[in-house]
């Protein structure tokens, strides 16, 4: 659906853009908090000029004068790695249709997270719920942190031993090494933080939220940088069928990893949230789709091909669907919460999948440490409805990916990044019949240990009644499950 019909995204200011990237990081002020866009004021613009797309290319993909970091994905101004034979065995010609999406099966207030102006423009984007808690502004939230800091209350992760394994992926490559398979298996790898590969049983291949640079930011030299390594390059991934790109933020969405990824798949189609595809085009991405909570698309990937000496045509269908969850977007310190944020499900070859992406359940007020949040005293707290929405309307689904990290402290978090007590109520409501665990193991955005989430992780199903392994499952980067 267009971008430029049904919504006008903020224009970059490259003053701004450039001051902001030069400013210095506090001391002791987690870098996620600047990214997170927390509490900002937004402007807008109906347009964007040459000079503002050039500057964002030169600023936030990097410029030719700087040499690109270790590790890193390839930048616009550097030559693409050569690619891998995998690369060449799956560059098979497919032809990729995407139907208008509409809106589908939804709960009455499908439109509240809208927010519009005195004339009625849509202009932004809302957690329409009180689950979501209220956002201290900027000013106190960074008051509230420096003195927790100097209180001790808020050391940073020991990254001496990180035992995160890292091991290389094993991909199929080809579309019918799946379609002839007889487990009929939906194949899912975790290539760290949020990012996943999915290979669904008719040969259809979805990644999400992929993110391949050393930092997650605006900048190379500022900002939270991998602890892990990627398992692998871009180039090393086959033939994308679609990319859903699930929000805004910069350890979800990197301009380096989407272009290099355009180039190394030019049939793939971009699947991302309300006022973000004028961002795509801007890049130079023209096939991509931007939808609205609740609405559905219809993927259809056809492939001539030969047979006997006639010729047939495979095609694989696939229906994309965005949902809602409950977190924020921003890419500067002015465009926060002006393009959506969502969760997506797609189903393909008798398989469903639910993503997540980044997303709060319940917002928690400031308390002592040693109190729980799901005792007694807090029963009370609200919940997110969208997840049991979710589930009642659209589940149930084969596998759920739902972010488990980044979630201390949580008078700070909790209304945007779940916990792994949240995710396990969340792998509930959405009626999944299993989950992997995202949104840890890459970069330091909270003050949790890195390790801590899949050990919560354990204890949170134990006190749900629920298995410790087999139904809700973190795995090593790189790994691959069947489903």
């Amino acid at each position: 659906m267009s971008g430029s019909s049904r919504y006008v995204s903020a224009g970059l200011r490259s003053d701004k853009l450039k001051l902001l990237l030069s400013s210095k990081q506090p001391s002791g002020l987690p870098v996620s908090f600047i990214i997170k866009g927390a509490a900002c004021r937004s402007r807008w613009s109906s347009t964007s000029t040459v000079a503002t797309n050039r500057a964002r290319h030169l600023l936030l993909s990097g410029s030719p004068v700087h040499p690109p970091p270790h590790n890193s994905s390839t930048a616009q101004t550097s030559p693409p790695p050569p690619p891998s034979r995998r690369s060449f065995n799956t560059m098979a010609e497919y032809s990729a249709t995407v139907s208008k999406p509409t809106l589908g099966v939804a709960p009455e207030d499908a439109t509240s997270h809208h927010v519009r102006d005195s004339k009625g423009k849509l202009v932004g984007f809302q957690n329409p719920h009180p689950s979501a808690g209220v956002l201290r502004n900027t000013f106190q939230t960074v008051g509230k942190m420096f003195l927790s800091r100097l209180q001790g209350k808020m050391p940073a992760p020991d990254l001496s031993n990180v035992q995160i394994p890292v091991i290389k992926p094993y991909f199929l490559e080809e579309k019918s090494e799946a379609q002839h398979s007889d487990t009929k298996a939906l194949r899912a790898t975790w290539l760290g933080h949020a990012c996943y590969y999915v290979e669904y049983p008719n040969g259809l291949r979805v990644l999400f939220d992929p993110v391949f640079e050393d930092r997650c930011a605006p900048s190379r030299y500022l900002g939270p940088k991998r602890y892990t390594q990627p398992p692998c390059r871009l180039a090393d991934i086959p033939k994308l069928d679609a990319i859903v790109i699930s929000h805004s933020h910069y350890d979800h969405l990197s301009e380096p990893t989407v272009r290099e990824l355009a180039a190394n798949n030019p049939d793939a189609h971009f699947f991302v949230g309300l006022g973000l595809a004028s961002w795509f085009r801007d890049t130079g991405i023209d096939k991509v789709t931007e939808m609205d909570w609740w609405e559905d698309a219809t993927l259809t990937i056809k492939k001539p091909s030969t047979s006997d000496g006639k010729e047939t045509i495979e095609e694989i269908e696939a229906q994309v669907s965005c949902l809602p969850c409950q977190h924020s977007s921003a890419r500067t310190g002015w465009d926060k919460d002006t393009t959506l944020w969502c969760s997506f499900a797609i189903k393909s070859g008798g398989k469903s999948v639910w993503f997540g992406g980044d997303t709060g359940y319940r917002a928690v007020p400031e308390m002592p440490a040693e109190e729980d949040d799901y005792g007694p005293k807090y029963d009370s707290l609200p919940r997110c409805p969208h997840f049991k929405h979710i589930g009642e309307l659209r589940g149930p689904f084969n596998l759920g990916l739902i972010p488990i990290g980044a979630y201390r402290p949580r008078w700070m978090w909790s209304g945007l990044h779940s916990n792994p007590y949240d995710a396990v109520e969340i792998f509930k409501d959405t009626k999944c019949e299993k989950a992997m665990a995202i949104h840890w193991g890459t970069w330091v955005l909270t003050i949790e240990e890195v390790e801590e989430p899949p050990k919560l992780l354990k204890e949170a199903l134990k006190t749900s009644g629920l298995p410790e392994t087999g139904v809700f499952d973190s795995c090593a980067i790189g790994e691959t499950k069947e489903f």
